[in-house]
């Protein structure tokens, strides 16, 4: 984000007096531009000016070569005869072991106390046989470049120091040598792009405060700089063949040249000083001059070697397997939809050297040898740029503007801007013959009815002056009626286009502090929908049991499913692949809550929480069946067979409820033994989320990865199969690093949500007869189930059923061979009285008699 030096923002605003970065925040807060952070700098005083008094010259034992010097620092001076060295003159003694200067200079100097960059605290020191109470310092020891053969003379003589306006000795040098203080850096939402330049913070800085905002595009000064149009120089040719949904990906190119340009011209100081204030490298003159009006005025700009172009200048997308080798020295492959700047080296737009407003070549970039100069200010297509700068994975400072949009109308004042430093600093001329390339600007005009402010924003203000604010941001505003107006944007606002956006600026100007607090009106309804209240439910039961509710990223690796020993056939191995992905090693979506919940338990374990018992409720992505994805046209409503074709793409993307645990519940205590999780406990996690909402779950053995083969449950509802749950197969257990039989469950709630229905739950009532109780022991053959044979007593049982439980199986000598024992305890109660003796052997004979017919069941004597 941007840094704003308040020496800079001054050239186009009045800055307020004793207006530092903490105010600046608070004014720049008051329009929507928070506060990123206040930097400081590396550099911290005293720092001084010091005029070379004596300079002694000797060599060291290694052969070194030391100055010892005298120097002159005014109110920081030792007086004659005083000092940690008594010396005859009012000054200091400093070691020094460079050699570019002598007595008489005027030079840096950094005083005990300082701090240089890389915390190089400064202080007096025995060094060679003497005291050097303070250093001289050179470029890079003040991190302002990386000049180190020899230390900062500023004058040689108090005549050049007086004409270059160098403090006298002893006073701050910083500001001087363009070493800023504290400077603030801003956060800019992505509609505010114009930000990105100290015109556009001193615009809005002008808004806060009511200081005079002066705009360096709309002034005469300006006006009479930019030269008149003659398309008699360097020619541009725009063939977008593929624009994106229909804009053109370039509506504007403009080229200046400057020949003669010595480019191994230094860049000024104050350039190369507000540069780095700005947070920006000086490199060389013509790239120094580009960034400083990019900086200044918003617009991106590119300088090439001229003569290293073949006219014209084509802006076209790339073509099929086109490469562009860039200036970051990297060869990319480029895509059908990149915009790119290309010659005609080789025929008519056949040389890719750039990629527009972005990155230029590396075939056409400024050398030692260029003379010169051809200038580029362009206005590209945000959606072409932004784009193609995610493709190449290049946020330059190009496209981070171009992307939010970039004020066409600044282009040929940015580009004359740049011709013009390049000719004062390195001795060119601008060549007459100039080019432009320009399609009518597409005006955004929006018909504004005043009454919207109060409607949206319970503002209360009066046509007048929601006028006053429209223009003072720029817009052009024809009154049409007592309730409407016909408002023009500015072109530096294309992200303002429609009314909800005017108001959002009035009630920005006038202050979000004057929009009343009102309590809405809550219109009667229903709550929440039917299946996100069941999904509250399941939770606060899960968390009731001693289940904690975690939140995951849905970003898996491809190993995720490895891990889980999920066979290379299961359809849960495919998954949809991120373009973009946050992580380069997760790029897939889960196709199973446990794909991440797994990776959350392992965190959990490695970092001390071993008795973890987590579960989440979220979405998976399913992409099976789903049919490649068709791009409708624009301009109008999309036809239903699109729109079916759009959703037939978007794959399925279930609610799904998973939960992972390891053994340990509950570390053993004195006299208490440790309690674990096992199976059961995430067997019971599943009925327990059925039976919250009111369904009845069927269990039955599976073999189903991750699982255990031996202990899984496959849990079914209404014969259909809505989840697994059980213990974690070992190999499982030790490649996602969770102790051994850790255990786990997932449900498709989904699925859940659609059998349950939307009938509410019938409350059984309350029944305070007495309970009977009976007990079965029935022989039946080893392949018949508990789970079948206990739904045959239930039902034999009828209205007087209560509960059942299993409480044995037996196989032994005492029952045949090939036959096993189940041993059920049967509750009976009836609701309107006691069960009679009668009754209850009535019950017994019925369910031994359906018994007896389904499996052949006797009970064991």
């Amino acid at each position: 984000m941007p840094l704003i030096p308040i020496e800079w923002l001054k050239e186009h605003v009045a800055v307020l007096p004793g207006t530092g970065p903490q105010e600046l925040a608070a004014a720049l807060v008051k329009v929507g531009l928070e506060e990123e952070a206040i930097h400081r700098p590396e550099v911290q005083g005293p720092i001084v000016v010091g005029k070379v008094l004596t300079q002694d010259a000797k060599e060291q034992s290694n052969g070194k070569i030391i100055n010892y010097c005298r120097v002159d620092v005014g109110r920081h001076n030792d007086a004659p005869g005083t000092g940690k060295e008594p010396a005859e003159l009012a000054s200091r003694g400093i070691i020094c072991g460079a050699h570019n200067f002598t007595a008489g200079d005027y030079v840096v100097v950094s005083l005990p106390g300082a701090v240089l960059p890389g915390d190089f605290k400064i202080a007096a020191r025995k060094t060679y046989g003497h005291i050097s109470d303070g250093m001289i310092c050179s470029v890079r020891e003040l991190g302002i470049g990386e000049d180190h053969d020899g230390i900062i003379v500023l004058a040689h003589d108090a005549a050049e120091a007086a004409a270059k306006g160098v403090p006298a000795p002893g006073e701050d040098v910083l500001e001087y040598l363009g070493i800023q203080g504290e400077i603030l850096e801003i956060n800019i939402t992505p509609d505010r792009g114009y930000c990105f330049s100290m015109r556009g913070v001193a615009r809005e800085y002008a808004h806060s405060t009511g200081a005079k905002f002066s705009d360096p595009i709309f002034t005469s000064q300006a006006a009479k700089a930019v030269p008149e149009v003659n398309n008699a120089g360097f020619p541009i040719v725009v063939e977008d063949a593929a624009p994106i949904h229909g804009v053109s990906g370039c509506d504007r190119f403009i080229t200046r040249i400057v020949r003669g340009v010595n480019t191994q011209a230094e860049s000024p100081q104050w350039l190369q000083n507000r540069l780095i204030a700005a947070g920006m490298r000086p490199i060389s003159l013509a790239v120094d001059a580009t960034n400083y009006v990019m900086l200044d005025l918003g617009q991106p700009l590119h300088a090439y070697d001229l003569d290293t172009l073949t006219a014209p200048i084509v802006v076209r997308r790339a073509n099929p397997g086109e490469q562009l080798h860039t200036l970051d020295g990297i060869t990319r492959t480029l895509n059908t939809e990149d915009l790119l700047i290309a010659d005609s080296q080789g025929g008519h737009g056949a040389r890719a050297i750039g990629l527009a407003g972005t990155m230029g070549g590396l075939d056409t970039e400024i050398t030692a040898q260029t003379t010169d100069i051809l200038i580029e200010a362009a206005h590209f297509d945000t959606v072409s740029v932004a784009r193609m700068a995610r493709r190449h994975k290049l946020p330059s400072e190009a496209a981070k503007r171009f992307e939010r949009g970039v004020d066409r109308e600044v282009a040929p004042v940015a580009a004359q801007a740049v011709a013009e430093i390049l000719v004062e600093y390195g001795g060119g001329t601008i060549d007459s013959a100039n080019y432009e390339f320009a399609l009518d600007p597409q005006l955004t005009v929006i018909d504004f009815n005043f009454a919207q402010t109060a409607r949206l924003t319970g503002l209360t203000l009066d046509v007048q002056k929601q006028i006053s604010v429209l223009r003072e941001i720029g817009c052009d505003v024809t009154q049409v009626d007592d309730d409407r107006a016909l408002v023009s944007v500015p072109s530096w606002r294309p992200d303002i286009v429609g009314s909800a956006h005017l108001v959002e600026e009035i009630a920005r100007l006038i202050g979000y502090d004057q929009i009343p607090a009102v309590v809405p009106y809550a219109p009667a309804g229903h709550g929440l929908p039917l299946a996100q209240r069941q999904r509250r439910d399941i939770s606060r039961a899960l968390a009731e049991q001693g289940w904690v509710q975690t939140l995951s990223y849905p970003f898996i690796s491809a190993a995720t499913f490895e891990k889980q020993q999920i066979p290379a056939t299961d359809v849960r191995r495919v998954a949809v692949k991120l373009q973009n992905p946050l992580q380069e090693d997760a790029p897939y979506l889960r196709t199973s809550v446990l794909d991440s919940l797994l990776e959350t338990a392992r965190l959990n374990v490695a970092r001390g929480n071993e008795d973890v018992a987590i579960f989440e409720v979220g979405r998976v992505t399913l992409p099976t069946g789903i049919a490649p994805a068709v791009t409708p046209g624009t301009g109008k409503r999309p036809a239903a067979e699109e729109i079916a074709a759009l959703n037939q793409a978007i794959p399925a993307q279930p609610y799904r409820i998973a939960g992972v645990a390891c053994p340990q519940q509950q570390s053993g205590n004195f006299g208490y033994l440790a309690q674990n999780w096992d199976w059961r406990d995430a067997v019971q996690a599943a009925k327990t989320v059925l039976e919250t909402i009111g369904l009845q779950a069927i269990l039955e053995n599976a073999e189903y990865a991750p699982y255990h083969p031996g202990r899984c449950a496959q849990v079914k509802v209404n014969d259909q199969v809505i989840g697994y749950a059980g213990e974690l197969a070992p190999k499982v257990c030790k490649s996602t690093q969770l102790p051994a039989r850790s255990v786990a469950f997932e449900l498709d709630l989904d699925l859940i949500h659609a059998v349950r229905g939307d009938q509410p739950i019938q409350v059984k009532p309350v029944v305070t007869f007495p309970v009977a109780k009976e007990d079965f022991a029935f022989v039946v053959d080893e392949t018949v189930s508990a789970r079948d044979l206990g739904a045959v007593i239930e039902t034999a049982a009828g209205a007087v059923f209560e509960s059942l439980q299993l409480f044995d199986v037996y196989t032994g000598e005492q029952v045949a061979e090939g036959k096993k024992s189940l041993a059920f305890a049967l509750r009976m109660r009836a609701v309107e009285g006691t069960l009679s003796a009668a009754e209850v052997a009535s019950v017994r004979k019925r369910i031994v008699k359906c018994a007896k017919k389904e499996f052949g069941a006797e009970l064991r004597s």
